[in-house]
């Protein structure tokens, strides 16, 4: 039986793969913060032996008419980004990916009601949120899986627990996988225009876009720090009226897997909150519970187990 062993939301901002001297001129001499806490976590988690595989919730990757999950033997190449091609350019990666795992997954579609494809053509786009954070945490470890899960643009809140669920039951369902979530995205999210946008490239929160959007974001590390997750699900409503990166859905499918409301795991914080050009990053870990994480499928063994029931939540305008 697999189990999940840690995770966490954690930012991908491009900014963090810049060259040093280049971040600290954009952040008026001081190394970001969000740079610091990578390493670091590197450090307490990555470089340590407890898990083989990290499944990277990736919010820039959106697909349409179902959740898609990488299932490649490896992924290998070179990435340039559309999006901003002078700062990310030609990034070379390397990683094994876990097919067992991705199938296993995919299976427990129709058991929560949704649909997910395993994919595993060699030639499927990668994107920054899942590349950024393995130039950090898993370049140097050629031993450990990577597998990316995007987020689907026509889901709602429901749709992405839902995803949750079958990726946990996939992961039990996978003998002897030790599994890291990684929720890659930000909290608030909506950037300074252009003709403004260079007078706020410094980490300061006062660069947030609005100072209620810096509270929203920081009324949620707390929360997360607490282990209230429950108290972020059940205010979805509030937060999505300051636009988080991908309406959270990359938390989302975290906190399905993770066991939603019922899920206490407490947070620490690698890093301080920062602002990326108006919006709101942290890097936030979850260490597995000594009982495992409270709410989730204990074992996982036929694809055509009893459908969840979807708990009562708020949904998306």
């Amino acid at each position: 039986m697999g189990e999940i062993v840690g995770a966490g939301l954690l930012a991908h901002v491009p900014t963090i793969v810049l060259p040093e001297d280049e971040r600290r001129e954009l952040n008026e001499g001081k190394e970001i913060t969000l740079v610091t806490g990578l390493r670091q976590l590197r450090e307490d988690v990555f470089e340590r032996d407890g898990y083989d595989t990290v499944v990277v919730l990736d919010s820039h990757w959106a697909t349409t008419v179902e959740f898609v999950v990488t299932a490649q033997r490896r992924r290998a190449g070179l990435f340039t980004s559309e999006e901003l091609p002078r700062g990310m350019c030609r990034m070379p990666y390397d990683f094994p990916g876990d097919p067992e795992l991705a199938h296993n997954i995919a299976s427990f579609a129709d058991a929560h009601g949704t649909w997910i494809t395993a994919i595993d053509d060699e030639y499927l786009p990668i994107y920054y949120a899942t590349l950024n954070l393995w130039k950090y945490l898993g370049e140097g470890l050629p031993d450990k899986r990577w597998v990316s899960i995007g987020v689907c643009q026509t889901g709602d809140m429901e749709d992405h627990l839902r995803l949750g669920r079958a990726l946990a039951d996939g992961i039990a369902a996978t003998p002897g996988r030790r599994v890291l979530l990684i929720a890659s995205g930000a909290l608030s999210h909506t950037f300074w225009p252009l003709r403004e946008l260079r007078d706020h490239e410094a980490s300061d929160p006062a660069h947030i876009f609005t100072p209620e959007a810096r509270e929203a974001d920081l009324r949620r590390i707390a929360w997360l720090k607490e282990g209230r997750h429950d108290r972020v699900l059940q205010t979805m409503d509030e937060f999505w009226k300051h636009k988080p990166e991908a309406k959270f859905f990359h938390y989302l499918m975290m906190a399905g897997a993770l066991g939603e409301d019922a899920c206490t795991a407490t947070g620490r914080q690698y890093g301080e909150y920062e602002n990326s050009v108006g919006t709101g990053q942290a890097h936030v870990w979850f260490d597995r519970p000594a009982r495992g994480w409270t709410g989730t499928t204990p074992a996982a063994s036929a694809p055509d187990s009893p459908p969840a029931s979807p708990p009562s939540r708020p949904q998306e305008a």
